[in-house]
C-alpha cells in the first residue's frame, strides 16, 4: 500500500483505490452519508476552485483556520460526487491505473438478470436496515441496492433513483397510461415518487412483485418484497399509490466526467 498523503490529491484527475469500504458524504464536515465505494472500486479526485470547491452543496473554504477534514472525489464508476474523509486516506492506495470502464450488450445484461435478482434476494436474506446512501451490505437504499446487483454482475448504473430512471430504456409511463403488469419483466426498474421527483426504484421480480429496500417512513426498515397487484399489505399500498414509471436496463452506464 502508498502511505497517501493530502498533499498527493491536489491534481485534479488522480485517482485512487478503496483497499476497503469508504464512506463519501455530503459535505465537507462529513455529516452526512451520500453513497459509499467498495474495496475495488477507484475514485477520482476533483479540482478545486480558486476560492471555493461546490461538491453537493457543500463548501471548502480556501485558507481557513481549521483543518480540513474531507477532499472532493468522485467515483469512477459512477460520476458520482462527495466528500471523503481525510481520516479514511489509510483505506485507499494509489491506483495502478486509469479506471477502464466495460460496455456491456443489451443481450448480455438480458442473460445476467437472473444473477441480478439473485443478488438482491441473497441481501434480504440477511439482517439488514434501510441506510440512506448505502451501497454495500448489508444496509442499503433503494438505488444502492440496484445499484450494488448490477454491479455485481458487471453492469455499472448511475447512482440516485432519478438518475437510474433517466438511463433505462423507458417501458411505460402511469402518466401517459397505465402500467401494466404485463409489461414487466424480471429485472425491470420500478420507479415511484411524486411528478415532480422519483424518490424511489425497485426490481421486478415478475407476476407483480418487487424487491426493494425501504425506509421506517415507508413503513418498513430494510429489504423486501412487495406488489403492484396484491395491496392488502400496507406497505405495497403505499408504495403503490406513488408509482411512476418502469424502465429495462439495456446498456452499462459509461463515465461522463474523465478528463481528457
Amino acid at each position: 500500500m502508498v502511505d497517501i498523503q493530502p498533499d498527493c490529491l491536489t491534481s485534479q484527475g488522480s485517482e485512487l483505490r478503496c483497499l476497503e469500504t469508504v464512506n463519501l458524504y455530503k459535505t465537507p464536515d462529513c455529516d452526512s452519508l451520500v453513497t459509499q465505494a467498495a474495496a475495488g472500486r477507484q475514485l477520482r479526485v476533483l479540482a478545486e476552485e480558486s476560492k471555493t470547491t461546490r461538491i453537493m452543496g457543500g463548501l471548502l473554504p480556501q485558507g481557513r483556520d481549521r483543518p480540513q477534514r474531507a477532499i472532493p472525489v468522485c467515483l469512477c464508476e459512477d460520476d458520482y460526487p462527495g466528500w471523503l474523509a481525510i481520516s479514511d486516506l489509510p483505506k485507499l492506495e494509489i491506483a495502478p491505473g486509469p479506471y477502464q470502464p466495460t460496455s456491456v450488450d443489451a443481450a448480455t445484461i438480458a442473460q445476467r438478470l437472473p444473477q441480478v435478482i439473485a443478488f438482491a434476494e441473497a441481501a434480504m436474506a440477511q439482517p439488514n436496515e434501510y441506510l440512506w446512501g448505502g451501497t454495500v451490505a448489508p444496509n442499503y437504499d433503494c438505488s444502492g441496492l440496484v445499484q450494488a446487483a448490477f454491479a455485481a454482475v458487471g453492469i455499472q448504473l448511475p447512482r440516485d433513483a432519478y438518475q437510474q430512471q433517466a438511463f433505462v430504456e423507458p417501458i411505460a409511463m402511469v402518466f401517459d397510461r397505465p402500467l401494466a403488469i404485463a409489461d414487466l419483466q424480471p429485472g425491470d426498474l420500478i420507479f415511484f415518487g411524486t411528478p415532480e421527483k422519483t424518490t424511489h426504484v425497485a426490481l421486478a421480480l415478475g407476476a407483480g412483485r418487487y424487491i426493494h429496500s425501504s425506509g421506517k417512513d415507508q413503513g418498513r426498515n430494510g429489504i423486501g418484497i412487495d406488489s403492484l397487484e396484491d395491496l392488502r399489505d400496507p406497505v405495497s399500498a403505499r408504495y403503490y399509490a406513488q408509482l411512476l414509471s418502469a424502465g429495462r436496463v439495456i446498456r452499462s452506464y459509461l463515465p461522463q466526467g474523465r478528463p481528457n
